[in-house]
């Protein structure tokens, strides 16, 4: 039998947390965070990372597991992420994949291979010693004139990825980025993908609500311990809600534009979760305009038992 795995996916907002929490402790689940961010310790705030309360006893995994100036990439998820499903089947319990990073959900769903790629092991050691003698900056600038698709995915900070896409340009003839992610095809997982959806008005009220919530629980001081820790040009930082306000921290903007600039990419980054789960998984959606009301939670609940027969209730 394959092994269960139950994902909630869907734009920033929508409540995939609080759904998370409430199926875990109906079937004896534990949570695997599907967010890129949350992984990092010291940002809790402005990744709405789940706090002990809302966690209410359930296990949550991938959660502050990095410093902010490490990277972290969807192989590096996909490493971590495939023994902690195989483990918490092992125990008879259910993993459930939450969270908003697409790319880190279709990695697990749909089996994305990074490193089937020749290797050029001659080339990666001459890339290894530039990296040390021009640096990160300048051997990521080669893969911008290499592959400056691949360049734009791959932070520089990430130099065992940068080195790897030079590599494989090399072996290959071909850009890293049109080759990068092979699927495996059909599922190694019995999965089912659920995906929350909300009237559009409603959603982006809820996410300026938000944000504003966050500036009041101190996002700003949140963002300052970071900054004040002379951390730059990281992947970490990069995120909505760190750059905005590192950018008034600079002076290019005051703070009352900052929240604004924070408001505005959180609705388009919603947007664009929502078209990228409508058009790269077969998620079955559940609507939760009103909220995660009984009626939708039951909903939800009969869809999981449809595909999971055996499940515990």
């Amino acid at each position: 039998m394959k092994e269960k795995l139950i994902v909630i996916a869907g734009p920033t907002a929508v409540g995939k947390t609080a759904l998370g929490v409430k199926l875990a402790k109906k079937y004896q689940g534990e949570v695997i965070s599907g967010d890129s961010m949350q992984v990092y310790k010291g940002m809790d705030i402005g990744t709405a990372k789940v706090t002990p309360d809302e966690m209410n006893g359930v296990v949550h995994h991938l959660i502050d597991i990095l410093e902010p100036n490490e990277a972290f990439s969807v192989a590096d998820f996909k490493e971590r992420c495939t023994p902690l499903i195989t483990a918490i089947n092992q125990k008879e319990k259910l993993p459930l994949i939450v969270g908003g990073t697409g790319l880190y959900v279709n990695s697990i769903i749909k089996g994305y291979e990074f490193d089937s790629k020749p290797t050029d092991e001659d080339y990666r050691q001459e890339l290894e010693q530039l990296a040390f003698t021009i640096g990160k900056d300048e051997l990521h600038k080669m893969l911008e004139r290499e592959d400056p698709k691949a360049a734009q995915l791959i932070h520089p900070n990430n130099v065992r990825r940068v080195i790897r896409a030079l590599e494989v340009t090399r072996a290959t003839g071909k850009p890293f980025s049109s080759q990068q992610i092979e699927e495996q095809g059909e599922s190694k997982y019995d999965v089912a993908i659920i995906g929350l959806t909300m009237d559009r008005t409603k959603l982006y009220e809820r996410i300026n609500m938000r944000v504003d919530l966050m500036v009041e629980q101190g996002l700003i001081e949140e963002v300052r311990s970071i900054y004040d820790k002379g951390i730059r040009d990281c992947q970490s930082v990069q995120a909505i809600g760190y750059k905005e306000i590192y950018d008034y921290f600079e002076g290019r903007y005051s703070l009352e534009d900052a929240i604004e600039t924070l408001k505005k990419n959180s609705r388009r980054y919603a947007k664009r979760q929502l078209t990228w789960f409508r058009n790269k998984t077969n998620a079955t959606w559940f609507d939760v305009t009103n909220g995660l009301r009984e009626e939708s939670f039951q909903e939800i609940c009969l869809f999981i038992e449809g595909k999971f027969p055996f499940i515990s209730k």
